[in-house]
């Protein structure tokens, strides 16, 4: 039997971070946990690009896109949707959540869900490099591993 897994080693190539500027304070300790992380795994600042869209439902298509493009080894998604007093939140988050999904499995470039989907600005502060940890660490971490492995099975 052969296993297959993705590891942290260091991959060549360009990433993109795509980073929602709705509710900013939050998205960007988001967004300063992944340049961390990539950057602790020695990915060279100048070969990651960061871009900003208006909210997470602006995400998936500019990660579409730049999937697409194949300059980039991974996109990394991030925002951060708060349950308010409408279905408004359901929508959104199910909107990006499909459409990054979408994203990947169309190009078959990793593109990576790191869009908290929080009832409370306290919950998403304590996922943003809080308490829980940052999640836009763990994601980019992720973004790592899996452009690993899919070259393992190339």
């Amino acid at each position: 039997m052969s296993t297959f897994e993705g590891s942290l080693t260091t991959p060549q190539g360009r990433f993109a971070i795509v980073a929602s500027k709705f509710n900013l304070e939050i998205v960007a300790r988001l967004v300063g946990g992944a340049k961390d992380a990539l950057q602790k795994y020695r990915v060279a600042e100048e070969a990651i690009d960061l871009l900003f869209v208006p909210g997470a439902f602006e995400l998936p298509l500019v990660a579409r896109r730049l999937a697409n493009s194949k300059k980039y080894v991974a996109v990394i998604c991030l925002g951060a949707v708060i349950h308010g007093d409408t279905d408004h939140y359901d929508y959104v988050c199910k909107a990006a959540a499909d459409g990054i999904l979408q994203a990947g499995l169309m190009t078959g470039v990793p593109v990576l869900f790191g869009v908290l989907t929080c009832d409370t600005e306290e919950q998403a502060y304590a996922r943003a490099g809080g308490k829980d940890g940052n999640k836009g660490t763990d994601v980019a971490l992720a973004a790592i591993e899996m452009v690993n492995l899919l070259r393992q099975l190339a």
